[in-house]
């Protein structure tokens, strides 16, 4: 009996020890199943997508811009090797440079235009500045800035070195960098012949604005194909600083009118300083008179109908006016026939024999001053 109480009792320990092993083994199956479930997810974590590509800041902006300022695009990210580039717009001599692999700058080799409106366009989609990781813009980032005008010192002394003008310009040192071209520069004027009339000479002043510098800006436009209204706008600063790089002057004389109303009246033309041709002329009677003064010649026809009002009212219309330059309102240098000269008997103009003014008609140019004194 004793026995069997012994086996009895020992039955149980064989289950317990049982039951641990498979609590055991359920444990060790259901760590590995974790590992493997864990190694399983970590193997699945998609890759984190690039940061987008974005334009921080381009300069310079604003208006007022120095003309020798930089131009940069500042990108929130690296770009790839060999990205587009942005582009400016009107362009600007020069290229970009990549200062870091986020930071742009543009490497002018010559000056802004003064008085420009420049535009910086930064391009997207697949034609557009990519990201390192291949990311391009959502949509193009253009942005602007305008230039400061030039200054009249500035423009007379370009005009004086391409020969636009009665004088010359002589700089106290070479410019010795593109961003200077626009920039006033130490030197000093001197006319270009000696012994100039008092009536040119009195009329010009370094830095201020004056009809001579008119005349001169009229000349360079004529030449090149511009809007011939005396003004420096943008244009032609873009011309004149790209003449005076190609070394581009002025391929005519500096011719200058004198008109004198003193009897007998008369016109003389200077051409580089000195008289070249003069002819007896008629200038305005009372009540039209030719008012003095000086202005450029700003129209001209070989032949045209001139019309206005005489000084009794009535009214005149005159076709088949020959050579005839405009230089202050209606009143022009023209060819028409009288039976004498030298006297006023016009409604304003400087009237001459026809075959005189076919002479004068070619040393008048756009641009050319017309002095008349009393």
């Amino acid at each position: 009996m004793s026995g069997e109480h012994v086996r009895q009792r020992k039955r149980p320990r064989l289950w317990v020890v049982l039951g641990a092993c498979v609590a055991v083994l359920s444990l060790a199956a259901g760590g590995v199943f974790v590992v493997q479930h864990t190694h399983s997810q970590a193997s699945a974590t998609p890759t984190a997508p690039p940061p987008a590509l974005k334009v921080l800041s381009t300069t310079p902006s604003g208006t007022g811009v120095s003309a020798g300022s930089t131009i940069a695009v500042q990108f929130s990210t690296d770009l790839a090797p060999g990205s587009p580039m942005p582009t400016l717009t009107p362009a600007v001599s020069g290229s970009w440079a990549v200062l870091s692999p986020s930071l742009l700058q543009y490497q002018a080799t010559g000056a802004l235009v003064p008085g420009a409106t420049e535009t910086i366009t930064v391009p997207s989609g697949p034609s557009g500045v990519v990201g390192s990781r291949g990311q391009h813009l959502a949509s193009d980032v253009t942005t602007s800035f305008t230039v400061a005008p030039g200054s009249t010192l500035r423009l007379q002394q370009l005009l004086a070195e391409l020969g636009y003008l009665p004088l010359t310009f002589t700089p106290a040192a070479p410019v010795t960098s593109p961003a200077q071209e626009v920039d006033d520069q130490v030197g000093s004027f001197s006319w270009r012949w000696a012994n100039q009339p008092a009536q040119l000479t009195t009329m010009w002043t370094p830095g201020t604005n004056n009809v001579i510098t008119q005349g001169a800006v009229m000349n360079f436009e004529n030449q090149n194909g511009l809007n011939t209204d005396g003004e420096a706008g943008p244009q032609v600063w873009a011309d004149l600083l790209a003449a005076v790089q190609a070394g581009h002057g002025n391929a005519s004389p500096y011719n200058w009118v004198v008109v004198n109303q003193s009897l007998p009246e008369s016109a003389t033309v200077y051409s580089n300083g000195a008289p070249v041709y003069s002819t007896a002329v008629n200038t305005g009677v009372a009540g039209a008179v030719t008012e003095n003064g000086t202005w450029p010649v700003f129209a001209r026809y070989t032949v045209t109908t001139m019309s206005g009002t005489n000084p009794d009212g009535s009214h005149y219309s005159d076709p088949g006016i020959p050579w005839v330059s405009y230089f202050h309102g209606g009143d022009a240098l023209h060819g028409f026939v009288r039976p004498g000269y030298g006297y006023p008997q016009s409604d304003g103009c400087v009237e001459m024999p026809i075959s005189n003014a076919k002479v004068v008609f070619p040393l008048t140019p756009l641009g050319t001053l017309v002095t008349v004194e009393a």
